[in-house]
Parts: structure tokens; sequence; C-alpha cells
């Protein structure tokens, strides 16, 4: 294969199939055709050796080092198995009882829109988990209020990753607490632990902040603004999501929906599915743990889990509780079917999606297009600048791969070097910036699997929740990237933060003139 690490056309995959996907609306075939112009370029336009290569990165999406892909199969079994558990909800009346208690105590739209952010905040443990658990519970709740699909989505991708991110006793804090510890191992840091390091960097991570104090603004006012507006208009009519481009990933419209249904068959298996989950995270991590013969934390536990297992043991066990609830109900044997099957079929679009996506994420991998993109922060640049420049950089790394853990660990390690190298007091705002870049890059990708995600929990087309979120993304960027170049030139986190503020609250009024501009009407801008 050709090595494009240091060459532009590391970027032309990418940036081909996410400028396809905003332009054609078609996600699968915007993927593929920069699954292809990636494939031929890393084998100069051999036909047989790009065929060849294709083959094997899609065989292992499955099967790898000879044995199963245990992350990619389990999590397209659990979207699947959550199909299920959804369409097994609404058969038996438990999504019409729970809208209907909704309406007497949500009695309006900034009501359910506070609901799903509350949601989000509350299931902190994991993205995935987040976007679809969140997603089922709400969907009802905001449906009965006349809030967009689009509106609900944006809620819930910008109350997962966000959220996960400066939670350490979530997967992601895990993550990034084990490679910090070997930041701090690589540079003999023994001031504080990797967990303290942890710490100190929550409240440097502005765009998770901002991000999350934006999404609280917007549900609290009803601000749409860009295409957000037009779905938020088309929801006051009824509309929920655009009926022209057929039903939206993660719903099945041909599910009937049986009388005597009861608001605790819709809560009691989301309930079950929440602890059981958690449970399952533990479990596996204390096994882990064990294992390596080390001590039980709950740190440890969630560095060490098993993600993706534990998400199928939660689904199982729900849908388990979900069919015991059902006993006794005058419901058709072959209606279960039925519902088994629209379940599975109402998330087929989100795992080609997915498969898609992880294929081009492998060739933009072997492009090496990370490697290009980190080569610009290796030349001189000033201390002051590189939290900034670390930011944009992380961004577009994020955005580009579609994935944030990946941008974790390839500029987590490298923006240490260099800020050691020339300012160590700024290392922890500077891997404060790569999270944070990592993470706006990643949330407003349209190859990323958490946007992905999210549009399925909340059953929103996937292309129109990416973009309806990207102008509020951007206000959190923007925010963000004032922030980082105020505490770089002044090497003052607290000023830094104080700049970010300001910016945020200038945003804020930038906003409310767009949407008073575009004469939004006041139900959707405040009930």
């Amino acid at each position: 294969m050709v090595n494009y690490s240091d060459s532009i056309v590391a970027l032309i995959p990418a940036v081909i199939a996410i400028a396809l996907a905003i332009v054609t609306r078609k996600v699968v075939i915007s993927l593929g055709v920069g699954i292809l112009i990636g494939a031929l370029l890393l084998h100069r336009f051999n036909p047989i050796d790009t065929v060849v290569y294709l083959g094997k990165n899609i065989f292992s999406l499955f099967w790898a080092d000879g044995a199963l892909n245990e992350w990619n199969v389990l999590l397209l079994i659990f979207l699947l198995l959550l199909g299920v558990l959804s369409t097994l909800i609404q058969t038996s009346g438990g999504a019409h009882a729970f809208g209907e208690w909704a309406t007497t105590h949500v009695k309006t739209a900034r009501g359910a829109r506070l609901a799903a952010f509350g949601l989000g905040i509350l299931i902190f443990i994991d993205d995935y988990f987040n976007s679809l658990a969140v997603g089922n519970v709400s969907r009802p709740l905001t449906d009965r209020r006349g809030v967009s699909r689009a509106k609900l989505a944006y809620i819930i991708d910008s109350t997962a990753a966000p959220v996960c991110v400066i939670s350490p006793l979530s997967s992601w804090g895990a993550f990034i607490i084990s490679i910090i510890a070997g930041i701090l191992t690589t540079h003999s840091i023994t001031e504080y632990s990797a967990f303290s390091a942890f710490m100190m960097i929550v409240p440097l991570n502005f765009y998770a902040i901002f991000a999350l104090l934006l999404t609280l603004y917007i549900a609290y006012t009803g601000i749409a603004v860009g295409p957000m507006r037009t779905h938020e208009l088309r929801a006051l009519k009824g509309e929920l999501f655009d009926a022209s481009k057929g039903t939206p990933m993660g719903m099945a419209e041909e599910v009937k929906e049986h009388e005597g249904g009861k608001v605790r068959d819709l809560v009691v298996p989301i309930i079950v599915l929440v602890i059981a989950t958690v449970s399952a995270l533990l479990f596996t991590g204390a096994q882990a743990l064990a294992a390596d013969n080390r001590a039980f934390t709950l740190i440890g536990a969630f560095e060490a889990t098993d993600v993706t297992r534990s998400l199928v043991a939660g689904v199982v066990i729900s849908l388990v509780v979900a069919f015991l609830m059902l006993i006794g109900r005058k419901i058709p044997a072959r209606e279960y079917g039925h519902s088994i099957w629209a379940g599975m079929k109402s998330m087929w679009p989100a795992v080609v999606i997915l498969l898609f996506a992880w294929t081009i994420i492998a060739v933009i991998g072997d492009m090496k297009t990370g490697e290009y993109l980190a080569s610009f922060v290796s030349k001189s640049i000033s201390a002051s600048y590189l939290p900034f420049l670390l930011f944009l950089i992380a961004s577009l790394m994020a955005f580009s791969t579609g994935t944030s853990w990946g941008t974790f660990g390839i500029m987590l390690p490298i923006g240490a070097d260099l800020i050691m190298a020339v300012e160590p007091n700024l290392l922890l705002p500077t891997l404060a910036a790569v999270l944070a870049g990592s993470v706006f890059g990643d949330h407003c990708s349209p190859i990323s699997d958490t946007t992905i995600l999210s549009s399925t929990g909340a059953g929103s087309h996937h292309i129109d929740h990416v973009t309806t979120q990207l102008p509020y993304a951007l206000v959190g960027a923007a925010t963000s990237a004032v922030g980082y170049l105020v505490l770089g030139l002044t090497d003052s986190s607290i000023i830094g933060f104080i700049g970010a503020l300001i910016a945020f609250l200038l945003a804020l009024v930038v906003l409310n003139v767009v949407s008073k501009r575009g004469k939004v009407p006041t139900e959707l801008r405040a009930e």
C-alpha cells in the first residue's frame, strides 16, 4: 500500500465522503464512494489489489486476528435487540400509555425538551447506551408535544459524548484516564495521579461544558436556527420528521399497538435495561481486574470493562422482563414474531451505515489521515498557540475519521510531547484542548458512530440530524476556540474560561437575534 502520511492526498477519501453525504444526503452511497476512492488510491488504482483489500476489510469487520470481532458483532447484535425491545414496548401499548401519561404531566414542548436533556445527563455510563436509551424513553414524550425528531436527536447527541468525556465513571473517562496515566509515566510526572489529572482537566474541557450549557439553553427556549427551524416549524404542523424520505432509522411503522398497555410496560424494561447494563459493566470490569490480580475499584472496573458484552447482556435481560410482563395479555403469538422482525428491520439502516462507517474508518487509517493532520503541529509553533491549534487539529481529525477515541489515542500523546518540550505548565490545558476538539469533531461528523446512533435513538433521518445540529455545534466550537486562544496567550485557565464564557454569551445574543429575524413562532421558541 502507498503511504500518504506526508501528503494531502490522505484527506481525499474522508473529504469526498463527508462532502457527498452533505450535498447528496445519501449517506451509504457517499461512504461507499469514499471507501472505493481510498482503496484505489492505496493500491495505485490496481483493480485486483483493490478488490482483495476491500474484501479483507469487510471480512475483518466480523472476523479479525483469527477470532470473532466481538466489539463490532456484539454492537450490531445490541442494535438489533434494542430494535426488538422498542417494538415490543410499542406492541404492548406501553409507548402509547407513556405518551398519554406524559400529556398530563409534561404539558409543554419545553418540558419535553428539558426531560430529554435531564435523561441525557443522568445516563452518563456510555455514549452508545445514552443515545439509544434516552431516545427510546424521550421519543413518545417529545412526539406528543410537537418537538421535531431532529431537535430530539440534537439533545441526545449533545448530552452523550459531552457528558461521558467529563465523567470519570464512564467508559470514556476510564479510557482517557488510562492514556493520561501513560503520559504521566512517560514524562515522570508524580505531582498528581492520572485520576486527579482527569478531574483537573474537566473544567478546562470548554467544548463539553459549553455544548451542555447551549443544549440546556436551546431546550429551555426552543430557539431554532438554520435547517433546524424548518424541522421545528414542520413539527408544529404534526410532521415530526421529513416523511418524503421514508421511515427514519429505528422506527417501525407496521407494529400494532394493543389496548390495555400501562406506563410500566415502557418504564420497567428501560429501568431494567439501565440497571442490568450498569451491573454488567461493573461485573465484566471486576472480572478483568481479577484476571490481572488487581484490586477492585470503580474507576478500574470502568477502565477494564467489556462495553459491548455488557450492552448485550443488559438488553437481553430487559427483553426477558418485557416478555414476562406480557404474560396473560391477549396478544396473538404471530404478532410477537411480527414485532421481533419489525424491530430488527427498523434497525437495519443503522446497521448498514455503521458497517460502511467502520469500513471507511479503516481505509482512512491506512491512508494515514490522522498522521498527516497531526504533522501540522510538529512544526515550529509558539507554545501560547498550542492549546488553540491542537483543538483545531483534533477537531479536524475527529471530523474526518469519525472517531474521538482514535483521535484521543493519537493526539493526546503528541500534544503532551509538544507542550512538555516548550511549556510544561500548559500540559493539562493542552490535554483538555485535545479532548474538546476530539468531541466536537466526532459530535458533528456524519461518519461518527455516536452521531449515527443518536439519529437512530431519536428516530430522525441521519443526514437531517447532521445538518440541523451543525450550527449549534459550531457555536460550542467557536466558544471553545476563543477560550483556548485566550488561555494560551495569558497562561491563565481562569482568564481563558472567562474569555470562553464571554464568547458564549455573545453567541447566545446572536442566536436570539437570528431567531427573531426568522420570525420563529412564540410556541416554538419557548413553549
